[in-house]
């Protein structure tokens, strides 16, 4: 993620190294405020308060952990203490839809409605399970990786990753009735 040399630089007072860790840094801290809070608003909230603690605590960081998972606990935790303090909101801005060559119009439209339904899904879960699963599956993260992040033992992030499996099959399988009933109703 981060060469280990512009760490260091940053922790020793280099404030260009500092600056240029946060650029390199920042679209990820953003996408995974975004992906646990689900609201583009409160994920530039969240992101840009975890980048002032990063910039503010860099000097604790220490290399037990990786880089990237130090930055995701700061990210992670800030996203779950927002999330608690607030009530979810759902955004309701438009998303553009590209057209490519290979897909046709219908294609991209049901692309983006079944996205939609996963991220509904995701955001219908409760947090600790919503936390590992954008972890995994929108971060990539390993369960290691997740286990250090979230600060939880390795067997846990595996039962929370099952549970939450089980809860999104059983919300997806409601979209599937709920869209098949409306289609014969329409």
């Amino acid at each position: 993620m981060v060469a280990p040399e512009l760490i260091k630089a940053a922790q020793m007072g280099d404030r260009d190294a500092l600056i240029t860790l946060l650029r390199e840094i920042e679209n990820h801290v953003y996408r995974t405020a975004y992906y646990i809070l689900g609201n583009e608003q409160d994920a530039l909230d969240a992101a840009q308060e975890a980048l002032i603690r990063i910039y503010t605590k860099i000097n604790s960081y220490e290399e037990k952990a990786q880089f990237k998972t130090w930055v995701q606990r700061i990210v992670t935790n800030l996203c779950i203490d927002k999330f608690r303090r607030t009530k979810p909101t759902i955004s309701i801005e438009q998303h553009d839809l590209s057209f490519t060559d290979h897909k046709t119009v219908e294609d991209e439209v049901m692309s983006t409605y079944i996205a939609q339904d996963i991220r509904e899904a995701i955001d219908k879960l409760p947090e600790h399970h919503r936390s590992v699963v954008v972890l995994r599956y929108l971060q990539d993260f390993s369960y290691n990786e997740i286990a250090e992040s979230l600060d939880l033992p390795i067997n846990t992030v595996k039962s929370y990753l099952f549970r939450a499996r089980q809860q999104l099959q059983g919300i997806l399988k409601d979209y599937n009735s709920k869209q098949r009933s409306d289609a014969v109703r329409g």
